[in-house]
């Protein structure tokens, strides 16, 4: 393959991504629409509440990449790293629902902890995993 088709390629699959990232973002900001509609007039919250909007974003498009990621090369390293962003992922809708009002911070009653910290260390966990992983 030539240099010119090797950066066509480049090319290419970069701008696959950023359909990819356009399709998400929109496909998240419209399924939120239904939890943040309510907060609207509320200046100070909706800038917290498009920050959540933003990470979910990141996360799920980040989850994507690292699952195909892992599907093409099979590594145990991509896998981690994969679920440390589905975790992410997770992590950041708790925190949209729990922004909005629509849930209450969920808490660990018997270790009276809030379980987004508890999915914190697992998502923390499982990154960690995924770099220090030797094959």
């Amino acid at each position: 393959m030539s240099c010119m088709q090797l950066e066509d390629r480049k090319a290419q699959f970069s701008f696959t991504k950023v359909k990819l990232f356009a399709l998400i973002a929109v496909v998240v900001s419209v399924g939120t629409i239904p939890v943040t509609f309510s907060h609207i007039t509320h200046q100070q919250m909706i800038y917290h509440i498009i920050l959540h909007i933003a990470s979910l974003t990141l996360a799920i498009f980040l989850s994507y990449i690292s699952v195909a990621a892992y599907a093409r090369d099979g590594r145990a390293r991509l896998m981690f790293m994969a679920f440390g962003f589905i975790t992410l992922a997770i992590l950041e809708g708790l925190m949209l629902l729990s922004a909005t009002g629509n849930i209450d911070a969920p808490i660990v009653p018997t270790i009276n902890v809030e379980l987004s910290h508890i999915v914190l260390l697992l998502m923390i966990t499982l990154f960690g995993i995924g770099v220090l992983k030797v094959n």
